[in-house]
């Protein structure tokens, strides 16, 4: 029977996938190293495993000891589950940056996690490489597997990432493209591939806003490259010593927007849900696509599962605030029917006659009721229609007789396309609050005009 004897000896054996339309206009055949196909998510599973196995064999930690270590997320993940599966406690830093579910999936495999601010100095005391420092001075027998200098990272890749890629494509891969971070993975997966065949091109992808780019370029550590950046899980504000520059030919750096976008491509265009390395790493290579040719082979890495980004780049809303998404609003639309005027409204005491004339004196077709600024109504001249036509003496009757079900209350800043979903024949309209806490109101007649522009 082929059992795993536990879920440690999944890491790795990732699968290879084709590039279709992304990459349509490339020359070259662009192939994923799918990593999130790992039981933790993430490529750093690998790295991970390696870094206890290491730190086992050297005797710095030994059953009943405490795994300390500062993670975006991913890293964490992997060494949870060596921990879970060898009987360690855990505990993580990582930085207000890093997304939600990052950290409770960190805390679901049982890890302790401690938040740290992002702008700060690596030396300063509050960043979470220092408290992940301080933590194992203070915790006894504890190891701190510091992934960025610890070279058992970039052994796991060259013993493990390199060697599949060597084989899956049967020795033909002439360019691999990977973020860099910590230095592990593309250093590691470099150094195997170049000793296979030295003419390999490797592309780094950075951020900008990371300094490394620089470094590779100068050998200059340049502080004033260093500003914050929204990106995640890869671009330092140091150089980790997992970094040998010899085996890299070229940085390449992407903007926030950028990778995020291409992230969500990814998903809608090859079915790949990844993480927001892998979107930076594929437009890293589409901005070097002019270097390929016919019979280039290139290999991506796709570090993590976009399962961890679902609040952050598959969110519509938290793209559009950062002006990642160039998608109409329901707060365009408003903005784009000029001066912004009060919105007309009925209560239930109200007639239905008063009704039809507000139909009539503004021109509108959909009309909320309101009671004490609570929705609990709507009149549309349609609905009406069919009630006076059956019973002329209803146009005396008061709106609460006659009024249907609210128009649907959506967040200010819904894309078009949803909100094109909620009205239909039996919903006219949409309501929503403005940024100054006021009421207003879309029609099927305003969502058309913002689609068809």
């Amino acid at each position: 029977m082929n059992i795993k004897n536990n879920i440690l000896e999944t890491i790795g054996n990732t699968p290879l996938v084709r590039l279709n339309k992304i990459t349509k206009t490339l020359p070259a055949t662009v192939l994923a190293k799918v990593d999130y196909f790992n039981p933790g998510n993430s490529i750093k599973d690998r790295m991970a495993l390696k870094m206890v196995e290491v730190a086992e064999q050297e005797g710095k930690l030994k059953p009943g000891g405490t795994i300390i270590e500062c993670t975006s997320g991913n890293t964490g993940m992997g060494l949870a589950l060596a921990a879970v599966v060898k009987g360690y406690k855990c505990i993580f830093t990582t930085t207000d940056k890093q997304s939600k579910e990052k950290m409770d999936i960190l805390k679901a495999v049982g890890a302790e996690v401690i938040v740290c601010p992002t702008n700060v100095e690596p030396d300063d005391p509050r960043s979470y490489y220092s408290v992940a420092r301080r933590l194992a001075r203070e915790i006894p027998h504890s190891f701190l597997c510091n992934q960025y200098d610890n070279l058992a990272n970039r052994l796991a890749h060259y013993e493990t990432t390199g060697p599949e890629i060597w084989e899956q494509t049967d020795g033909k891969i002439t360019h691999l493209v990977c973020t860099a971070g910590t230095g592990g993975t593309v250093t590691g997966t470099a150094q195997y591939l170049k000793e296979k065949n030295p003419h390999i091109q490797v592309w780094a992808i950075d951020v900008f806003g990371s300094l490394l780019t620089k470094y590779f370029r100068t050998g200059e550590i340049d502080m004033n490259e260093v500003h914050p950046y929204i990106s995640e899980g890869f671009g330092e504000d140091f150089v980790p010593e997992n970094y040998d520059m010899s085996v890299i030919d070229h940085f390449e750096q992407v903007t926030d927007k950028d990778g995020a976008v291409m992230a969500r491509k990814l998903a809608r265009e090859e079915g790949l849900f990844c993480g927001y390395s892998a979107g930076s790493c594929l437009q890293g290579l589409m901005q070097l696509g002019h270097r390929l040719k016919t019979d280039d082979v290139v290999v991506c890495i796709l570090h993590d599962h976009g399962s961890r980004y679902v609040a952050k780049v598959y969110n519509d809303q938290w793209m559009m605030e950062r002006g990642f998404l160039d998608v109409k609003t329901f707060k365009d639309i408003v903005i784009a029917r000029g001066p912004v005027k009060k919105l007309i409204s009925l209560t239930p005491n109200q007639t239905v006659a008063e009704a039809v004339e507000l139909m009539r004196k503004y021109d509108i077709e959909q009309i909320p009721v309101f009671d004490n600024k609570v929705l609990i109504g709507s009149i549309s001249e349609g609905g009406l229609f069919q009630k006076i036509f059956e019973d002329g003496d209803t146009k005396n009757a008061a709106v609460s007789t006659v009024m249907e079900a609210p128009f649907p209350v959506v967040d200010f800043f819904t894309p078009v396309e949803k909100l094109s979903t909620l009205i239909h024949r039996e919903n006219g309209a949409v309501i929503s609050r403005d940024e100054a806490g006021n009421y207003q109101i879309l029609t099927k007649y305003d969502v058309l005009q913002a689609l068809g522009k």
